[in-house]
């Protein structure tokens, strides 16, 4: 599963800055897919927090977005349209600056990434179940 979350309306910011993650809870990983005016690497990893979703760089050294009411841990996965508070942490900054998010895609069929972030996970995956069931 895939989710599109958009964040945007950041108080601070330049105005007309947002971003857009691909999201895929079972892999717990992100990817950039656009942004203006927000600093973001390429990729990184989503952590749950209570009812909420913690978007980290991909070493986790660095907290860039909390999500709060973002839980992509629950089995009933988040809906089109579904939105809450964003809090944008640039530079590992103590203080953040409020936004918001909301769910633009929920992609529910099985995606095999050949060509991104999220393809090591895929092929990890696969060979782990490839040799379970021999």
């Amino acid at each position: 599963m895939r989710i599109t979350v958009h964040l945007d309306t950041f108080n601070g910011l330049e105005t007309g800055s947002f971003a857009v993650l691909w999201c895929d809870p079972e892999t717990g990983r992100w990817s950039r897919e656009g942004h203006l005016g927000i600093d973001l690497p390429e990729w990184g990893v989503l952590r749950g927090d209570g009812c909420d979703t913690v978007v980290e760089d991909p070493q986790r050294t660095c907290t860039l977005f909390a999500l709060e009411g973002l839980d992509l841990s629950l089995i009933d996965a988040p809906h089109r349209g579904e939105d809450g508070i964003a809090l944008y942490r640039p530079g590992m900054s103590a203080y953040g600056s409020a936004g918001h998010w909301s769910v633009q895609c929920v992609d529910a069929a099985a995606v095999h990434a050949e060509h991104s972030v999220f393809a090591d996970a895929d092929l990890h995956r696969h060979s782990d179940t490839e040799r379970s069931s021999h």
